[in-house]
């Protein structure tokens, strides 16, 4: 799948019990969700934070335990949160040596994940953890040549500008879809003007944006 730049990742969530079948069912959903997030790099450690996150409800508070999975962006990070009502059993990182039968899965988050913690509020329980997403802006986005040269030319359409020319500003779709047609259609009339074919034009970029998106793969 390719990765689209200035992509919307917007947080979600999902409730289950947790017991040893969902977890598959957590796993699948998982790679979905990271596959239309442009994040397949993240899928592996992404499935095992959360088997192992699950697997320490299932184990330490209990099967059919009500429970929530929680994803989102921080930053250049993506967060995983477990949530579960009991706030009185919390994850412990055994130290190296321990001899515990059970507890190894909290030790796999803590090395497969760039950081991870408990948050306790008056109900309920926050076990999260964050997978570093390797994203090249602070924002979220992913940037590459192409859509660097396409701010370029947008930012010359004042006072329209492309959203993610800058992490403070944030304009919505349809301003920025105009100041992508005001673009299109001043290159059509340049074609026009010197004699060009816009349709044999449109087809052959047509083409070679469908050729980008199977590279980025």
């Amino acid at each position: 799948m390719s990765v689209h730049e200035c992509m919307t990742r917007k947080p979600w969530e999902i409730s289950f019990l947790a017991e040893p079948e969902e977890v598959a069912a957590l796993r699948r959903i998982m790679r979905l969700h990271l596959n239309l997030w442009g994040l397949p790099g993240l899928i592996d450690a992404a499935q095992l934070c959360v088997t192992e996150l699950v697997t320490n409800v299932i184990t330490h508070v209990g099967p059919g335990t009500p429970a929530t999975l929680a994803v989102s962006m921080s930053g250049e990070y993506l967060r995983l949160e477990i949530h579960d009502p009991d706030t009185r059993v919390l994850p412990t990182l055994l130290s190296p040596g321990s001899d515990a039968e059970t507890g190894r899965g909290v030790a796999l988050v803590d090395a497969v994940a760039d950081r991870w913690g408990v948050v306790l509020q008056s109900d309920l329980k926050v076990t999260w953890c964050e997978l570093a997403a390797g994203l090249n802006r602070p924002d979220g986005h992913v940037e590459r040549p192409s859509v660097a040269r396409a701010e370029t030319i947008l930012a010359l359409y004042d006072p329209v500008r492309f959203p993610c020319a800058e992490a403070q500003t944030r304009l919505t779709p349809g301003v920025v879809e105009e100041a992508m047609v005001r673009v299109v259609a001043d290159l059509f009339n340049w074609l026009r003007a010197h004699g060009r074919d816009t349709a044999e034009v449109l087809d052959r970029a047509q083409m070679h944006f469908e050729t980008e998106a199977v590279d980025a793969c």
